[in-house]
């Protein structure tokens, strides 16, 4: 069996530094490069890609909202063709650089709030969809398991991973818990190797309540951001190895 493990990464900024980028780096198998609106800047961006090419981790756009000071966690109301356009110019800004590397840029995970919101809104997911085909149609639309955002990927044609969180816990509706609620991020590391083994070996995610929801998932992210993403990173990457499931890359997974 075969699985990805991905991390949103490279979401420093200037003389700002968060996450430990260097030690996850080595425990994923694809990386969500920030593109410069939430977190991350041209010297990061080039740096993260370099550090994935050093440890062969695949490497992908993480667009997010204009939003520096909210990281991007806070939900702006945009129309869906300037949505689409802002999408594009995330994915573009992070090819041209990767380019300068011999770097190819393989997939796409909308950040934060946008994520949220498309996992609901039908257009802000079509509009991420447009914006990453004007960019590449070969990209790898990588979209919350049973969310608006998989179902515009088969509606235009893109290829889709469907995924879910190592650390974060789900409500009833199958999307993450809001951050505001304080049993929203898993920390413990024993405890998110138990709730990824649970999601494969039941083929579903499970709500606080202990609703199961049915879903088909391809690869596990991890957020870079979170103090305890090494460790956690560390034990489920252990554990996958040990039960014979094999971490890959995004563009080994989904052909």
């Amino acid at each position: 069996m075969k699985i990805n493990l991905n991390a949103d990464i490279g979401e420093s900024y200037g003389k700002y530094t968060i996450g430990a980028d260097p030690e996850l780096m080595r425990l994923i198998g694809s990386a969500n490069v920030a593109c410069g609106m939430h977190a991350g800047d041209p010297s990061i961006m080039m740096r993260t890609v370099r550090l994935a090419q050093e440890n062969g981790v695949s490497v992908g756009a993480h667009p997010g909202f204009n939003d520096l000071w909210g990281f991007g966690r806070r939900q702006i109301r945009m129309n869906p063709q300037d949505l689409e356009y802002l999408i594009t110019y995330q994915i573009g800004a992070l090819q041209a650089l990767a380019r300068a590397q011999n770097v190819r840029v393989t997939h796409v995970k909308p950040h934060g709030a946008l994520n949220n919101m498309a996992h609901d809104i039908e257009d802000y997911a079509m509009a991420i969809g447009r914006g990453i085909k004007a960019a590449d149609p070969d990209l790898i639309y990588v979209a919350n398991a049973g969310s608006q955002m998989t179902r515009a990927a088969a509606r235009l044609g893109l290829r889709v991973a469907h995924e879910s969180y190592v650390d974060r816990r789900y409500d009833d509706n199958g999307k993450m818990l809001s951050r505001e609620l304080d049993n929203s991020v898993i920390k413990d590391p024993e405890e998110a190797v138990a709730h990824v083994m649970r999601i494969l070996e039941e083929r579903a995610i499970f709500s606080t309540s202990g609703k199961r929801i049915p879903c088909e998932v391809h690869t596990f992210c991890i957020h870079g951001d979170e103090p305890t993403a090494v460790p956690v990173a560390r034990a489920v990457r252990q554990a996958l190895e040990a039960a014979d499931i094999r971490v890959v890359s995004l563009p080994e997974l989904i052909q």
